[in-house]
């Protein structure tokens, strides 16, 4: 169903802030917040600079707000903001300020000897939707692929309120936001988990939760976290909606705590290009049950149970070998050349260094040249 064009306009006071809005993350609470918490809670949302842009230029139609008419704290056909909230709650913290209201520090400065558009607060431009299913599509796009994308938990919300509320499919809801199928379906299994950890007894805030999501959301590709949680990543809804097996909820607060970090801990890494390592430490017996062993564990610690630092450090001698063995065949024509005899010097004391450290290579070395030289 196509998007309404047709824009209308409405007083301030009958434009109501969606408590389920997606950016309001995992802290959502029922029953429905009032529109007062709403306003409270999207006070840090950038709010001043959209008020700037009212005081100097007014509400461009072409900026209309998207509604829909719903039922809100028992009272029918309300007209609900379900594009726009920022610009609501711009608009109602000016207005409050500029009638001299209880108003943060920086909004009282705003409203100082502000002369707003008389039709500011009383002509507000929006278009009324059918229903949130019309205007799924044009909000996913906009925010969950498009070019004012919100924060991945935000996203996620969205897109699971798409399966969940909407009951959509995977291949819908990409041909709808214009995104991988692979990622949609990541997304919905992430919040899923999400919403099954929050029924751990765990002291996480949800605030750490919604700010570490993304690496979440990143570690849902590795096979060995999926493995570890029990996760089916290519499970159909239905399936999906509990990921983490009720068998595996030992694992999944291990995973947590280690992920997120608790009161008492810290997360186990930070950078989230460390998923892969992360990953691998899962797979290993022993590098699991040293982290759990151990009140603060040391990711490096448990990189080496894992075996994972052999495996880097014979990588990075094979492409040493392989350059040492690519420069072979052409060094002899450039003996001459300063910058490479100094380069040759450096790599001959590194070479010296490392085999140093290997003792029976050493000799082995020295039996093939008959020298009893230690180089």
């Amino acid at each position: 169903m196509a998007l309404p064009t047709t824009i209308e306009y409405s007083a301030l006071e009958k434009l109501y802030l969606d408590p389920r809005n997606p950016r309001l993350g995992l802290t959502k609470s029922e029953p429905l917040e009032s529109q007062d918490t709403l306003m409270e809670r999207m006070r840090t949302w950038g709010l001043e600079e959209l008020a700037v842009s009212f005081l100097e230029n007014g509400f461009w139609p072409q900026e209309a707000v998207i509604v829909v008419e719903e039922e809100l704290y028992d009272q029918p056909n309300r007209l609900v903001v379900v594009e726009g909230n920022r610009r609501i709650a711009a608009l109602r913290y000016l207005k409050r300020a500029i009638e001299g209201l209880p108003s943060p520090g920086k909004w009282k400065q705003l409203a100082e000897g502000a002369r707003p558009n008389d039709e500011l607060f009383t002509q507000v431009p929006y278009i009324l939707a059918p229903s949130r299913q019309a205007v799924t599509a044009f909000i996913g796009f906009r925010h969950v692929t498009g070019i004012k994308q919100w924060a991945p938990a935000e996203k996620a919300e969205f897109i699971a309120s798409m399966v969940d509320d909407n009951n959509m499919s995977y291949e819908s809801i990409r041909k709808q936001i214009g995104s991988r199928i692979d990622v949609v379906r990541r997304n919905y299994i992430a919040y899923r988990i999400l919403h099954q950890i929050k029924d751990l007894e765990i002291d996480i805030s949800e605030e750490g939760l919604d700010n570490r999501f993304s690496v979440l959301f990143l570690s849902l590709r590795e096979a060995g976290v999926q493995k570890f949680l029990g996760v089916d990543i290519r499970a159909e809804p239905d399936q999906a909606r509990i990921p983490v097996p009720e068998g595996n909820t030992t694992n999944l607060s291990d995973f947590v705590s280690w992920l997120f970090g608790t009161s008492r801990s810290r997360p186990l890494f930070t950078d989230s290009r460390n998923v892969g390592n992360f990953a691998r430490i899962l797979s290993s017996t022993e590098a699991t049950e040293y982290l759990r062993a151990v009140p603060d564990p040391s990711f490096d610690l448990a990189l080496q149970k894992a075996g994972i630092e052999d495996e880097e450090i014979e990588n990075q001698l094979k492409q040493a070998s392989n350059q040492m063995e690519l420069a072979l065949s052409r060094v002899h024509l450039h003996r001459d050349s300063v910058p490479i005899q100094k380069a040759m010097r450096r790599l001959a004391l590194n070479a010296r260094e490392l085999v140093l450290k290997f003792p029976s290579i050493a000799d082995e070395i020295r039996l093939q040249r008959g020298s009893g030289d230690d180089a």
